[in-house]
């Protein structure tokens, strides 16, 4: 993994955990993720009027991975309803690098060598274990979070194939979050009918979250470009340390000692993918 594309894909790890901790926050998490899907909807199309049309090849994937993001936003606010933010959020991201490895080599024919492998391998167990100490997983938070993470290896997948099918990331990306943000406010409006009153300082921060996810995730979509899927996949959710750091200090959760040597395990396996 070159210097650069290393560099960019920690930052988009920073930038997810801040949007998913803005999510957390909310008091009624399935309009924030309404607000914030308003925001990439507005932004995607300013992009769109700039940028060329992705190639015919890519829009399979466009569509598929606009469809699973829909969902995965539903199981996401599901798997928040209960749960704090540090355990809730290690089981929905911890288990997609290694799907995203083995759909990157059933479907992209990628391999790896043994050192990514064990980086792959110590980010997962290293984020799986900071929801596994020393509390019992509640069950009715546990489908949702294992759904989510689901999701989450396949739209990396579909959108690790159609970004190179494309000829330009950020046509893919813009594409695709305009697709997807569409989805979301007649999903509310069927679910819930009229919005919570949300505050002025709610709004601009569930707006702000989502111009942050759609960087966060932009950077992604062009990292998988240049380098294996599980790789970016796994670098990429060394997030949770930075979510862990985030519930501490931001919505008081507690960071204990043996979570700690688990952000460590997470950090020695994203060197390996570095290295």
């Amino acid at each position: 993994m070159t210097p650069l594309v290393l560099a960019c894909v920690v930052f988009a790890a920073i930038l997810h955990a801040g949007w998913n901790a803005v999510l957390r926050g909310g008091s009624d998490r399935l309009w924030s993720m309404t607000l914030m899907m308003a925001a990439v909807a507005g932004a995607s199309a300013v992009a769109m009027v700039f940028l060329p049309w992705p190639n015919a090849a890519s829009w399979p994937y466009i569509i598929a991975s606009a469809l699973i993001h829909t969902g995965y936003n539903l199981s996401l606010v599901r798997t928040y309803r209960s749960g704090d933010l540090e355990q809730t959020y290690p089981i929905s991201r911890g288990s997609s690098p290694v799907l995203v490895a083995l759909g990157a080599a059933a479907f992209a024919h990628e391999t790896l060598s043994l050192i990514p492998i064990v980086g792959i391998a110590l980010v997962s167990g290293g984020i799986l274990s900071l929801a596994l100490q020393g509390r019992r997983v509640r069950a009715d938070f546990l489908p949702a979070a294992l759904v989510t993470g689901v999701l989450i290896g396949a739209y990396t997948v579909v959108d690790g194939i159609g970004v190179r099918l494309s000829g330009n990331s950020l046509s893919y990306a813009a594409s695709m979050f305009l697709l997807w943000s569409l989805t979301m406010p007649p999903l509310y409006v069927a679910m819930r009918g009229m919005p919570p009153a949300y505050t002025r300082v709610q709004t601009a921060m569930a707006l702000g979250g989502g111009l942050v996810s759609i960087l966060a995730y932009g950077i992604v979509i062009w990292a998988m470009q240049y380098d294996a899927m599980g790789m970016v996949s796994a670098l990429r959710e060394t997030s949770v340390v930075y979510a862990a750091l985030f519930g501490r200090f931001f919505l008081g959760e507690e960071l204990s000692p043996r979570r700690i040597a688990s952000c460590l395990a997470v950090a020695l396996g994203a060197a390996c993918l570095a290295w």
